[in-house]
């Protein structure tokens, strides 16, 4: 398994509630496909560097995990069919 840093945003129209389960569903994702998450850093609300869909703010989350290439993959599939993620990247850290 390799160690991945996984930043995603939340569009800002999510309530809190909304929030938190949007942040937990994406932490079963990975941990169902067997990566171990060892932290999860909720940064909050910031704004953006520019304008994604006339938003200005997102909510940030970072997560640092130890996965294999198909938790990281599918992560990415179904953060792209997220209509409340403007914006996701996952690294692999290479420490």
């Amino acid at each position: 398994m390799r160690k991945y840093e996984v930043l995603y945003i939340i569009a800002p129209s999510v309530d809190e509630n909304g929030i938190k389960d949007t942040i937990e569903r994406y932490n079963n994702v990975l941990t169902n496909n067997g990566a171990e998450i060892e932290k999860v850093e909720e940064m909050g609300k910031r704004r953006l560097a520019y304008e994604i869909n006339e938003t200005k703010d997102g909510y940030y989350v970072v997560v640092y995990t130890k996965a294999n290439p198909e938790a990281t993959s599918e992560f990415d599939r179904l953060v792209k069919m997220d209509d409340n993620i403007l914006r996701h990247i996952v690294v692999k850290d290479e420490d």
